[in-house]
């Protein structure tokens, strides 16, 4: 794998897993399957805006953070482990490389955490995560729920993460946070989403009854992938993390891939303090 320059907040980079002791390994795939064939991705450039995004304050790891009670990433040990080599003319190869690499950070003992790129990089993510040998739910932070079958004959885009998803025997639950306003989904899918059990939480219920309502909804002892936020990993195992569809083009002041940089700091050091 490419090794990322700069890494992760500054975390050591590592070129091979095998041997290595660290507790997560964040990596990167700008791109994945696109709906226009040799098209990059329109967030292809955001693994590098989040792993540069925090100042030297914001990632010495001896500082406290009060966002999460301890110094930052607690006790954890970090690694990047670059980029996964991608190509927007080789989405199969694409999903290859993505699903490969994430079984082989597992087999390496290490929570994988990973920088997108589209939303269609979670699919072979997902997949990978079988390599745990043990049923995941999935926790996704989203607008639109994601579960069209097939979108201009693709059935591996942006708008099918969920949809594919819940193909995968390893997947126990589906329940996606903050859902509003039109996407592409029809009424068909999301009556097949609700009937393959995905518990769908509308923004609106989320401000009319708090975060509680989407921490409840996270089974307790559940071996959690985050997808992006939903301050539920207290109860839970997190086991694995995306962050997609950030475009760094929109965030001229940079403080959108801050936001995120913070998120993933914030995550790491909670998951693997349990």
């Amino acid at each position: 794998m490419k090794v990322a320059e700069p890494t992760f907040c500054g975390v050591p980079s590592v070129s091979e897993l095998a041997g290595t002791d660290a507790d997560v390994v964040v990596y990167s795939a700008a791109d994945c399957s696109p709906y226009q064939a040799g098209v990059s991705s329109h967030a292809a450039e955001a693994p590098g805006a989040i792993r540069g995004a925090l100042g030297w304050h914001s990632i010495t790891r001896t500082r406290w953070d009060f966002d999460v009670g301890m110094p930052i990433m607690g006790s954890a040990s970090v690694a990047d482990y670059g980029a996964v080599p991608t190509d927007p003319v080789a989405p199969e190869d694409n999903r290859a490389a993505i699903e490969a690499t994430t079984r082989d950070v597992i087999r390496a003992g290490a929570m994988p955490v990973v920088l997108g790129g589209d939303d269609s990089v979670p699919i072979p993510f997902l997949s990978g995560l079988a390599a745990l040998g043990e049923p995941v739910t999935i926790v996704q932070l989203d607008a639109h729920i994601d579960w069209r079958d097939a979108l201009e004959g693709n059935r591996f885009g942006y708008s099918s993460t969920m949809r594919r998803a819940s193909e995968m025997a390893h997947v126990g639950g589906i329940i996606q946070v903050g859902i509003r306003g039109p996407g592409s989904a029809g009424a068909d899918e999301v009556a097949f989403a609700q009937d393959r059990g995905a518990k769908i939480l509308q923004m609106a219920k989320l401000h009319a009854d708090g975060i509680g309502a989407a921490i409840e909804a996270v089974p307790h002892g559940a071996n959690v992938v985050f997808c992006v936020d939903v301050d539920g990993f207290d109860k839970c195992n997190v086991v694995g993390a995306n962050f997609v569809e950030f475009v760094p083009g929109r965030d001229p002041t940079g403080e959108g891939a801050k936001a995120i940089a913070r998120l993933i700091c914030c995550l790491i050091a909670r998951a693997t303090q349990r």
